[in-house]
């Protein structure tokens, strides 16, 4: 399967009616289109699968253009790295001068 970039294509109604199959293929592999009546941008079309695993405000945010989903999920391996060894007083120091800017 091809992963396609962010980037979203645009169509007219009239070339989405015409290849309809096409585009529903591209979808599938992760492409997000636009829907553009003569010029105006007036939907799109994203792949329901990075939506699924989204909250109601994850996808509002989405629908708003305000966020975009992940183009593929992380691997469970990426969330075994040790956390970094950071000593005691440069984590004082920077809690006190994180409240002295409020």
């Amino acid at each position: 399967m091809v992963m396609y970039e962010w980037e979203m294509k645009t169509v007219s109604i009239a070339d989405l009616k015409s290849h309809l199959s096409t585009y529903l293929n591209q979808v599938r592999e992760g492409a997000e289109i636009i829907i553009r009546d003569r010029s105006t941008p007036i939907a799109r079309i994203l792949p329901l699968s990075t939506l699924e695993d989204l909250d109601m405000e994850e996808r509002t945010l989405i629908a708003q253009g305000k966020l975009r989903p992940a183009a593929q999920s992380l691997a469970e391996s990426f969330f075994d790295l040790p956390a970094p060894r950071v000593k005691r007083q440069r984590v004082a120091a920077a809690i006190a001068e994180d409240r002295d800017r409020d």
